[in-house]
């Protein structure tokens, strides 16, 4: 079992920047893929960035340029910096936790989400 709690989300203006935390207990986090989704009203979740075990790191096209992901496997934390937030990154942040062993099914966590409203 993984649990995952995020921290950081707030209201915002545009041009602002905002930095969500994410920490995990519960398992071996140097293992997981831990991925940021987000959820604005009537759409679909979205992948905005993951990162892998071994730092590989992947971006939406939207956020790039604009967002870090990093992680820090001593604290069991992953973090995502915003920078130069737009309205259109208004959404429910979510964190994600994701292994797939060899054998068995694949162990996928998500936390509560955080909010991240970018208005004037």
């Amino acid at each position: 079992q993984v649990q995952l709690v995020e921290s950081g989300g707030g209201l915002v203006q545009p041009g602002g920047s905002l930095r969500l935390s994410c920490a995990a207990s519960g398992s071996i986090f140097s293992r997981y893929y831990m991925g940021w989704y987000r959820q604005a009203p009537g759409k679909q979740r979205e992948l905005v960035a993951g990162i892998n075990w071994g730092g590989g790191i992947n971006y939406d096209d939207s956020v790039k340029g604009r967002f870090t992901i990093s992680r820090d496997n001593a604290k069991n934390t992953v973090y995502l910096q915003m920078n130069s937030l737009k309205p259109e990154d208004t959404a429910v942040y979510y964190c994600n936790a994701y292994w797939a062993p060899s054998k068995g099914l694949p162990d996928n966590y998500w936390g509560q989400g955080t909010q991240v409203t970018v208005s004037s």
